[in-house]
């Protein structure tokens, strides 16, 4: 090697340096590359990750308004009618305004898409001003209820406390615990026409 001219030296020296390139540098670099885009596919990753986590957070807390909402709702209508709850919270009502219940008789209920109406005839007499009161009560009552078919006249022999007579027809309304058979036999065909 002393014998060699100084391009051998340089010859040598490309060698080598291409040697270590080809067989340390190279295959470093491309695991470094490799290794980068995993990085940058994993930060991509994380990324719609957290993007998930906050519609998801979202989502929760949007759960928890409507739960709340849901059991308001069903303050309001609830899941089933109650038949002796409502008689005594309405006959409690009429006595707070000194009214005196004739006739509470419950019709039939009608069934409707996830709910049911559930009228009740009732007949009452006081005093104008009492009933206005009842109706106030009946109004901010937590139950819903709807006075159809209101009628009012004088009694024919009054009193202080008597002297009005009113037939009215309230509807209440609950919730059907199970869809009816016609609205579960449609989704039945929707779902296996898909």
């Amino acid at each position: 090697m002393r014998n060699w001219p100084w391009y051998g030296y340089l010859i040598l020296a490309v060698v080598i340096f291409a040697l270590v390139f080809f067989f340390y540098f190279k295959p470093r670099n491309e695991e470094l590359q490799d290794l980068r885009q995993q990085r940058e596919k994993l930060e991509k990753e994380v990324q719609v990750l957290k993007e998930k986590k906050k519609e998801l957070d979202k989502i929760e807390a949007e759960l928890v308004v409507l739960t709340a909402t849901l059991k308001d709702l069903e303050q309001i209508i609830p899941q089933q009618k109650e038949i002796a709850e409502i008689l005594r919270r309405i006959q409690q009502l009429a006595y707070d305004s000194r009214l005196n219940v004739l006739r509470f008789q419950p019709k039939g209920e009608v069934k409707k898409d996830f709910y049911a109406e559930w009228p009740i005839d009732i007949e009452i007499s006081g005093t104008y001003h009492n009933l206005g009161i009842f109706f106030d009560k009946l109004s901010n009552f937590a139950r819903l209820f709807n006075v159809n078919n209101f009628q009012i006249k004088a009694l024919s022999n009054q009193t202080e406390n008597l002297t009005i007579g009113a037939k009215f027809i309230t509807t209440t309304y609950y919730f059907l615990e199970e869809q009816p058979t016609q609205a579960k036999t449609a989704a039945r065909t929707q779902s296996q026409g898909k």
